[in-house]
């Protein structure tokens, strides 16, 4: 009997396969053949008894050679001579070609039985069965930690080997993934291929434009299996999982400070090194971060593109927007384990626990002074270079913090978002609303005093008639 082999669909064994799980609505009988036949080579050893999870490796060296073979064999010249009318991009093979329309198509023939989501390929439906199993066939060697795919394990892998074989011809900056590269290039050419057909906002990553997408439909599909809150992304719902074991793995090798994130390990990186490799074309101005430059591009713009549903009022971040909901909801998800007093963000949470423990963690250059938050220390270092980088287009005031150029800008628009729940009397600031609810907490008190002295005046006189 002759099997012929098709090209798997995404580079990187995927485990083993189930037939079952699949339920293409155009799969080809090729597509069927090479189910059945990956299910029976790579699931199954030469006893016909199912493989255990540390064969993967084995089984997938061995798929992996005969597809290299085959490929070699149809197109010895390398040429990609499949082109897509649609955007006229060139494949090397036809079922890649097939898989790439699909992008244009949006067709997504692969869908779970458990859950209905459906995908472009079997493999991407493979992968996401594992996330309702919890199946995790490849571990690290080195710490045994476990992964759903054997190209996100070899990606981990990199951060104990310090490797990053992806160079960026025009900077050169390295990454471990070559997809992580692609998206990095394009912050070069500025090409964003993936647009939202919602809102028309374009993305360099097709993730970036699915996470993206669930800002408009409200869909949270990855939910904490220990206190049940929802997550748009993965990567959020593993950081959030962390404030539930305390786990930090991410730790600096200069000072020793660990995060919960590999991203906050490498901004708080940029504070050794001093980086700012972000840059605004307008004004100049650097930053460490690029969710910074864009939150700060925006204040040339005035774009504030988060708007709040409940009430209309519209944010500059998305953070913003969120820590704002929560005023509607009452939301305080993060609580103090030393005291119980809660809060509706985990950066608050954290701002909080320095009370408790004293700790000042960003000091001065300058003067030594320390500060419990990088915004507090920023605007005091600003006080000995006198840079005030917050300017008023009105009247071209300049202002040290963000904060404060907000708060004067609101004498120009006449704006008073803060208003007292007791009298309605309403403030620019919040800090001015704060001082002025002082008034009547010491109005309260007096009064409560004026009648204390009242009563004790009537017993006293009381007690003289008798």
């Amino acid at each position: 009997m002759t099997v012929t082999l098709k090209k798997e669909e995404e580079t990187g064994y995927l485990g083993p396969v189930s037939q079952t799980h699949f339920k293409a609505s155009n799969g080809s009988n090729d597509e069927r053949a090479l189910i059945n036949t990956r299910e029976r080579r790579d699931y199954r050893g030469s006893s016909g008894e199912p493989q255990q999870p540390h064969d993967a490796d084995k089984a997938e060296k061995s798929l992996s050679t005969l597809e290299h073979l085959k490929k070699h064999q149809q197109r010895p010249t390398g040429k990609r001579t499949h082109c897509c009318s649609d955007c006229g991009k060139r494949c090397k093979y036809s079922s890649d070609l097939i898989i790439h329309q699909r992008t244009h198509t949006g067709e997504k023939p692969y869908s779970c039985d458990q859950c209905g989501k459906s995908f472009i390929t079997s493999s991407h439906l493979t992968v996401h069965q594992r996330t309702h199993t919890g199946e995790k066939p490849f571990s690290c060697d080195e710490c045994g930690k476990c992964f759903i795919t054997s190209s996100k394990r070899t990606a981990h892998h990199r951060t104990h080997t310090g490797e990053k074989p992806y160079s960026c011809d025009e900077c050169g900056k390295s990454f471990t993934q070559s997809a992580s590269l692609i998206s990095h290039q394009r912050t070069h050419t500025g090409e964003k291929p993936y647009s939202c057909a919602q809102c028309g906002k374009s993305f360099t990553t097709s993730s970036k434009r699915t996470t993206h997408h669930r800002t408009h439909t409200g869909e949270k599909p990855y939910s904490c299996a220990q206190c049940g809150k929802s997550f748009t992304t993965s990567s959020k719902r593993t950081s959030h999982q962390r404030t539930h074991t305390g786990e930090k793995p991410y730790i600096c090798a200069q000072c020793g400070k660990s995060y919960v994130t590999s991203s906050g390990l490498t901004k708080h990186r940029r504070k050794h090194t001093g980086e700012k490799p972000f840059s605004c074309d307008e004004c100049g101005k650097s930053y460490s971060q690029s969710n910074s430059l864009i939150s700060h591009h925006r204040t040339h713009t005035g774009e504030k593109p988060y708007i709040c549903a409940q009430c209309g009022k519209s944010y500059v971040t998305s953070t913003s927007l969120t820590k704002h909901r929560r005023k509607h909801t009452g939301e305080k998800s993060y609580s103090c384990a030393q005291c119980g007093k809660s809060f509706v963000t985990s950066s608050s949470l954290t701002k909080h626990q320095r009370t408790h423990t004293g700790e000042k963690p960003f000091s001065c250059d300058e003067c030594g002074k320390s500060f419990t938050t990088s915004s507090k220390w920023t605007a005091h270092h600003r006080t000995h270079t006198g840079e005030k980088p917050y300017s008023c287009d009105e009247c071209g005031k300049s202002f040290t913090t963000s904060s404060k150029w907000t708060a004067h800008h609101r004498t120009h628009t006449e704006e008073k978002p803060f208003s007292c729940t007791q009298c309605g009397k309403s403030f620019t600031q919040s800090s001015s609303l704060i001082s002025h609810q002082r008034k009547h907490t010491q109005e309260r008190n007096l009064i409560a005093v004026l009648n204390v002295g009242r009563v004790l005046l009537s017993l006293a006189s009381g007690l003289h008639t008798i």
